[in-house]
């Protein structure tokens, strides 16, 4: 890999730190020829602090580590994406990112979904939505239309009209949701037991 460390005059390059499984930014640093070096060697991601006018491997105080899995080079060959598993919160404040969020799997619209839904199953018995009355109807219920819904997809699957098929196959997993957080459970559960068996 060809990286620019004299583009800047400095000899350092931005490295942007991301959990290589939640996909979060985690924080900004820098690092020179040498503590790039040091990282691929030790497997442990080690920045030039400019503070401090020394090599920093980050953890080395707190213990919180990060592991590194992959680096990218950027298309001007300047800058740095490198995909670690943190053991601890990376920033120094004791917070998961250096922007104060939590370092959480996200699944895009389909966390947000799932928050509608957690909300709804809070205040089931304040709200009127379609969520809320499933719930008060209960897990039967909830299981029910999952099944419902199942059924559905499987009849669309056979026939040719792809607009009902993606209709019900989304009400499958919108109930299949629903059914996940009647058990307590949310959709990263379901994806950490795929993932112990690859």
């Amino acid at each position: 890999m060809k990286i620019d460390f004299n583009k800047n005059n400095d000899g350092l390059v931005p490295a942007i730190i991301q959990d290589a499984s939640t996909k979060n930014v985690l924080m900004l640093g820098y690092m020179n020829e040498e503590a790039y070096n040091k990282t691929i060697t030790t497997k442990k991601v080690t920045f030039y602090s400019r503070s401090k006018k020394r090599l920093w491997t980050k953890g080395e105080e707190s213990g919180n580590i990060l592991n590194l899995v992959d680096i990218k080079n950027d298309c001007d060959d300047d800058t740095l994406l490198i995909f670690v598993n943190p053991e601890g919160p990376t920033c120094h404040t004791g917070t998961d990112t250096c922007w104060n969020e939590d370092n959480n799997q996200s699944f895009g619209f389909l966390s947000e979904l799932e928050g509608v839904i957690e909300d709804r199953k809070k205040n089931q018995e304040d709200s009127k939505s379609y969520v809320a009355s499933l719930f008060r109807k209960g897990i039967n219920k909830v299981a029910q239309k999952v099944g419902e819904e199942a059924v559905e997809v499987v009849i669309e699957a056979k026939d040719d009209n792809e607009e009902l098929f993606l209709n019900e196959s989304a009400d499958l997993l919108f109930h299949y949701l629903i059914l996940l957080q009647a058990k307590g459970y949310k959709l990263n559960d379901i994806v950490n037991v795929l993932k112990s068996r690859a």
